[in-house]
């Protein structure tokens, strides 16, 4: 099959080795602008704080999707994307942070004690939770001197934990929804078969 994607996908490799790592930052974070944009017209309806909630989780679920996908794409598909991971990485760490930090500050005003209460009692923010704890060493170590400093294997290892956290924010998405809807039922099929095809050899 890669042989048939070869040729396909041949232009756009040449053409991602011309284009930096930084675009790639400059357009992941479009959204966000875009968003704040949303929130000084006054176009987020009449909660804003769950509208920018949930649209930064969304955001920061597309781009763990887009980069557990890297792989199997250029596996089964050729199309060499491989630059761009630790960006699209980051990235998602960035729009996960963001979703936790308006859930602690905007929405629930750091009140520790229900913060904690939250975690404890509510199945879909322990999940939460537990994801956003994987995928922050990930984003910390995403860097050339921590794979210097950890040594090649032990960062390898480390970073499996996307295989963990990636499907929990897919379950926190499916949990937090109110009452089964198809779209976060079809990101949670799809980031388990991209996993799987991440095993192939």
């Amino acid at each position: 099959m890669q042989r048939f994607f070869t040729p396909v996908f041949a232009p756009v490799n040449q053409a991602t080795r011309r284009v930096p790592t930084w675009v790639i930052y400059l357009l992941g974070l479009l959204p966000f602008v875009w968003m704040v944009k949303q929130l000084f017209a006054g176009q987020l309806g009449v909660d804003p704080v769950k509208a920018i909630e949930h649209q930064l989780g969304e955001y920061g679920l597309y781009f763990l999707v887009a980069g557990i996908a890297i792989t199997p794409a250029r596996k089964l598909l050729a199309l060499n994307l491989i630059k761009y991971r630790r960006a699209i990485g980051v990235l998602a760490a960035f729009y996960i942070t963001a979703h936790l930090a308006t859930w602690l500050v905007l929405d629930i005003q750091l009140r520790w004690g229900e913060i904690w209460a939250d975690i404890l009692k509510r199945p879909y923010i322990t999940i939460g939770m537990a994801s956003f704890l994987m995928i922050l060493p990930l984003a910390l170590t995403s860097n050339n001197l921590s794979v210097r400093k950890l040594g090649p294997l032990k960062w390898r290892n480390l970073h499996k934990l996307t295989y963990i956290a990636v499907p929990l924010a897919a379950v926190h998405f499916v949990m937090i929804v109110k009452g089964w809807q198809p779209e976060p039922l079809i990101w949670l099929a799809v980031i388990l078969s991209l996993l799987l095809l991440r095993r192939l050899r």
